[in-house]
């Protein structure tokens, strides 16, 4: 994440029945639809920490070891794509978990290239150490969508990857993707979105889960202060929102020496490593009912 600029930050548990009746019309409430369609097995707490202590070596090493992670959590090495970007050592690394509903599409992205004043720990290895985890969430059982998790290459030097990989999507595609979600530095706090520019239909089951989880949730808008890999598929026209955990207060961390390890709190890492596995779970369901329509981004 790059810039500076106006930051509000509003707790979303209490805000959450506010969206529901909003966003959510005559979807049933979670609290209906929960015993039958909400559940899911976490990976377990170590391998998620171990997995973000493994942040060391270059870009292109970086891309390496998400490769290695994806096989390790359960992706096939036939499922795993490396996607070349011109001009960029470090290509794209995706793995497509194939659903049974054909053409639908979940896209679970992070980049992992950083800016090496610092270790890049927070800024992003916090998010693209996390897809593996959460793809070991997901495969548990089998999903009406196909999940897409994807490392980006180059996020720092203007979302290169992340527009690379959604310029070259077709119209077919695009409209195949029911949403797009994006993981950037997280663990510095309590897990937040940013509102402004999520679609609804993402954010609200959102909200709901972290609610049902009894999870924090906070929106924090970076209007004007920065940017992520999430608005190179949002600016296409593609449902899609970030998760963050940047504030005013520790904003200043970012791009320096002092991005590293230390500055994650294990206990706000791993809560958001919870909601988000039990968001692309529910988001599964979620998705396909008749009543969330797609709102094209604004």
């Amino acid at each position: 994440m790059d810039g500076r600029g106006h930051y509000s930050r509003i707790d979303m548990r209490k805000h959450s029945a506010i969206l529901a009746i909003v966003f959510l019309l005559s979807i049933p409430s979670l609290s209906q639809t929960a015993t039958k369609k909400f559940h899911f097995t976490p990976t377990p707490e170590e391998v998620v920490w171990s997995r973000l202590e493994k942040f060391g070596g270059k870009n292109r090493d970086r891309e390496q070891t998400l490769r290695s992670m994806f096989v390790e959590a359960g992706c096939k090495p036939e499922q795993i794509t490396e996607l070349p970007v011109k001009h960029t050592p470090a290509p794209n690394v995706l793995c497509t978990i194939p659903g049974e509903s054909g053409g639908r599409v979940i896209i679970v992205g992070a980049h992992f290239d950083y800016i090496d004043r610092g270790k890049g720990v927070v800024d992003n290895w916090s998010g693209a150490a996390m897809l593996p985890s959460l793809l070991q969430a997901v495969i548990k059982e089998p999903r009406r969508h196909t999940y897409k998790f994807i490392g980006f290459t180059d996020e720092e030097k203007g979302l290169i990857g992340s527009e690379d990989y959604a310029k070259h999507l077709s119209d077919e595609e695009r409209a195949q993707i029911s949403g797009m979600v994006n993981i950037d530095t997280v663990g510095l706090d309590k897990t937040e979105v940013w509102l402004t520019h999520a679609a609804p239909e993402l954010s609200t089951p959102l909200a709901n889960i972290a609610k049902a989880m009894n999870l924090p949730l906070y929106q924090m808008n970076v209007d004007g202060a920065a940017s992520s890999d999430s608005e190179s598929f949002r600016n296409r026209k593609i449902p899609a929102m970030t998760i963050h955990s940047v504030t005013q207060k520790n904003f200043a961390i970012l791009h320096t020496a002092k991005d590293t390890i230390d500055q994650i709190s294990r206990k706000d890492y791993l809560e958001t490593y919870r909601l988000m596995a039990g968001y692309l779970v529910y988001l599964d369901d979620y998705l396909d009912s008749p009543n969330v329509i797609s709102s094209p981004a604004k």
